[in-house]
């Protein structure tokens, strides 16, 4: 089999690659590859509506199947990439050899694996895949004892399901607060007394020593001593990038697969989009990062696209990330990183407020808790790097378009 673009991953990254291309008028021969035997789905919706039992499978298809037949994109599911061949830009498949003339790769990540004692016990859950959550679904019993191995937002916004759902839960985070990677201190602490409000216990600056069987359940035995014993055991401790293929044809990379500014790798005729891209970020100082959001897999499809059909832009484009955890939405915008001094903007107490960031004096990010308002607004304090005073920023009776540049 030959394409003229081949894209691997049939996540929003992959899907959104597909459409771009079409929409941007390329009509050579184009397909998907996908390891999940299912079209392309969103992913966010897995550790909130769809865990909670809110939102079926159906109406998480990023494209209805008609899609995909009327702009002739070959999905073919169920069918993994184990060797990438550069120089013959071939790929080596469970569907046999395909041999293409540009390749997309938006294969995104696998879940982290524990490495303590018990790490390989049957029976332990991750959530990325429909698979993995019917199997958790399964698993749950009435009433269940449940241990969420990871305080970030996987762990957090699980933990706020199955809380709802009626279980009890206890989260565990090595560091010495959930959030840590992603958030300030402050918003750390409000999400930790949300949950323990919720009736969620969180245990912080504990790992996971051990896990082993005990009958039916699982002991865990933390790194204080502590011992939790749990029906289930969900493991939300971040993700691996799925570009060992790539690395090994001779890619450069390490954490993720590089990328430029039009997110080519240095493998020719081979691009990177999405969660698995390390790229350098204007908006963390230039630094090299990976970013795991939907917002950068569009936005990076949409810079591959133009490069394939001759229009090429360099990659340049504000993150945000949301969660949605009980009747809270975090909203937020840009990356902390590095960040000097942080303004509260409302009163945490009416939970509905904002944590914006500031690096020598500039807005940076900003965190938004049920403030859709201050979020839409902010976008362009990050993008222009704007400079307002603390006093103003914390001024909530006046809109944050205020500051906006001319």
């Amino acid at each position: 089999m030959h394409f003229d673009v081949v894209i691997v991953g049939g996540g929003h990254g992959g899907a959104a690659q597909a459409a771009q291309l079409r929409q941007k008028g390329s009509t050579g021969s184009l397909a998907i590859i996908t390891a999940e035997p299912l079209l392309p789905y969103e992913r966010p919706p897995l550790s909130k509506e769809y865990l909670a039992g809110e939102k079926s499978f159906e109406r998480m298809l990023l494209r209805p199947p008609a899609f995909w037949a009327e702009r002739n994109v070959e999905v073919m599911t169920g069918t993994r990439v184990t060797a990438v061949d550069a120089e013959a830009h071939n790929l080596e498949t469970t569907a046999g050899a395909i041999s293409y003339g540009q390749l997309v790769w938006a294969a995104g990540g696998d879940p982290r694996k524990l490495s303590c004692p018990g790490h390989d016990l049957p029976g332990l859950h991750a959530i990325r895949t429909r698979a993995d959550v019917d199997a958790l679904k399964a698993d749950l019993r009435p009433k269940s004892r449940v241990l969420v191995v990871g305080g970030g937002y996987i762990g957090l916004e699980s933990a706020a399901v199955i809380r709802k759902l009626g279980h009890s839960v206890i989260v565990i985070e090595a560091m010495d607060r959930v959030l840590a990677r992603v958030a300030g201190p402050e918003l750390s602490a409000f999400y930790e007394a949300e949950h323990r409000a919720h009736g969620v216990e969180i245990v912080t600056g504990a790992g996971l020593a051990s896990l082993a069987a005990a009958g039916d359940a699982k002991l865990a035995t933390l790194t204080d001593g502590r011992q939790i014993v749990a029906d289930v055991v969900i493991v939300g401790i971040g993700i691996v990038p799925a570009v060992q293929p790539l690395l090994a044809a001779g890619a450069t990379g390490g954490n993720g697969v590089w990328v430029d500014d039009h997110c080519r790798t240095s493998l020719q005729d081979v691009f990177a989009i999405g969660d698995c891209a390390l790229h350098a970020n204007a908006f963390a100082g230039g630094a090299e990062i990976r970013l795991e959001s939907v917002q950068n897999a569009a936005d990076m499809a949409a810079t591959v696209a133009r490069a394939i059909t001759g229009d090429p832009a360099p990659y340049h484009a504000v993150p945000w990330f949301w969660s949605n955890q009980y009747d809270l939405r975090l909203q937020t915008m840009g990356l902390s990183i590095g960040h000097d001094q942080t303004v509260l903007r409302g009163d945490p107490a009416t939970r509905s407020f904002s944590l914006i960031y500031l690096k020598a004096g500039k807005v940076i990010a900003l965190d938004c808790v049920n403030a859709a308002r201050d979020y839409v607004q902010g976008k362009a304090l990050v993008e222009q790097g704007v400079v307002v005073s603390v006093e103003a920023l914390a001024d909530t009776a006046t809109l944050l378009k205020t500051w906006h540049p001319a």
